[in-house]
């Protein structure tokens, strides 16, 4: 298979998020480019809409009126966050300091993922969380005034992370966030940009809102490429027989590139250009050619940046040479799916040697035709990572539910295709 072309892929999805949102936190006119319109996306502009934010249609370029946070009011309906976990947690920050009671709802599998990990530190700023079942959604964020917190998180999570910060700005509050490792930091780099102070020392970020009770300011951004979508044509580019491909315009946080970075390690020519910033975000070219690709153990302090490339690095393992060791990701067990049981189930059941570890999995890569069917479980980025592998020479993979890619990536299977002879 030849492989060849220069793909933009979609906007990047977390910045994405957080452009809506501070747009709608900040007093004045947000201009924002190259948003995904994904579901998940059309979740954060539904949920902003509901409290009273003026958010157009989503389109290649529009505009967002705010008159900042005193403008945000009480919704007559519940906060609708379909399937995206970083709506719901991220909003629940939000919320937590408004003076008004907001009722957070989500689809079946957005209801099963755990939402204690935020309420805690919001119950300590003085916000109340009430769950109805467990500590999933639905769930109540009784805001007010907060106080500040200087808060240790367990996990490495820049949604809870985000929560907190977000949760400051509003409540007027300083906080602070110290992880045991370093997670995606576009919400400080957005806040920062709309003049919030921020201070980061290593795990530790410290933020405080505009002094003197100023407005953040609008936002004037173009949204990178998404380095997650980014990552699926780059394992077809690697795994292909002849070839290339170019992406450009990919965001190159480096709490992004991990998987790139892994791939590199796999022996996988795999080029990352620097270009100009956009929005306080590295911006680049990835450049990718088919590769030999040798096993490599991962650690949990590979995991933070690349948690969503993970199910993807795996089926790129199955056809490197060796076994592949991933170690220390818990947190892919309570993604959209169970992502370490979905992976291990699906890999054994195209013809992958696999097995599931309480942190992670293990994979023998191999050469032998990989054939059979695949559950994604309503998992975009299971669908995405075994299309990878469907589309590779004798492969003949099924996937159950190829819609759901539009969570991340509405036009994935057009540009798999499209880059593929």
């Amino acid at each position: 298979m030849r492989v060849q072309g220069s793909v933009l892929v979609p906007g990047d999805k977390s910045i994405s998020h957080r452009a809506l949102m501070l747009a709608a936190l900040a007093r004045g006119r947000s201009r924002v480019r190259h948003i995904l319109p994904s579901a998940d996306v059309h979740s954060t502009a539904g949920v902003l809409r509901a409290l009273g934010v003026a958010v157009p249609p989503l389109a290649p370029d529009f505009t967002i009126h705010s008159d900042g946070i005193p403008a945000l009011g009480e919704p007559s309906r519940d906060l609708d966050c379909g399937n995206s976990g970083t709506t719901a947690r991220l909003m629940a920050g939000i919320a937590a300091g408004l003076p008004f009671t907001s009722r957070f709802v989500g689809d079946a599998s957005l209801s099963r993922r755990p939402m204690g990990r935020i309420a805690r530190p919001l119950a300590a700023m003085g916000a109340r969380v009430e769950f109805e079942s467990g500590e999933h959604l639905p769930m109540r964020v009784h805001g007010g005034p907060l106080r500040g917190v200087s808060w240790t998180s367990e996990v490495a999570s820049a949604q809870v992370k985000s929560a907190i910060l977000l949760a400051g700005v509003v409540g007027g509050v300083p906080v602070s966030v110290r992880e045991p490792a370093r997670s995606r930091d576009h919400t400080e780099r957005m806040l920062a940009a709309a003049g919030a102070r921020v201070e980061t020392l290593g795990t530790l970020v410290r933020v405080e809102a505009p002094s003197d009770g100023a407005a953040l300011e609008p936002l004037d951004m173009r949204v990178p490429g998404d380095p997650s979508s980014a990552a699926f044509l780059t394992a077809l580019a690697v795994l292909a027989d002849d070839g290339g491909l170019t992406l450009p315009e990919v965001c190159l946080n480096p709490t992004r590139t991990g998987f790139f970075l892994a791939l590199q390690r796999m022996g996988a020519r795999v080029e990352l250009e620097p270009g100009a910033s956009q929005g306080g975000e590295p911006v680049g070219t990835v450049r990718a050619w088919p590769s030999r690709l040798e096993a490599i153990a991962l650690s949990a302090a590979d995991v933070p940046a690349m948690i969503d490339e993970l199910p993807l690095l795996a089926c790129v393992a199955a056809r490197a040479s060796g076994i592949t060791v991933i170690a220390g990701a818990a947190e892919l067990s309570v993604k959209e799916s169970d992502r370490i049981a979905a992976e291990v189930e699906n890999l054994r059941a195209v013809g992958v040697e696999a097995a599931e570890r309480p942190d992670g999995l293990v994979v023998t890569g191999g050469s032998a035709p990989l054939r059979g069917a695949v559950r994604t479980h309503g998992d975009h980025r299971i669908a995405m990572a075994f299309g990878v592998l469907g589309a590779l020479p004798g492969s003949a993979i099924t996937i159950d539910d190829r819609a759901c890619v539009a969570v991340s990536y509405p036009d994935f299977w057009d540009d798999l295709e499209g880059v593929s002879a």
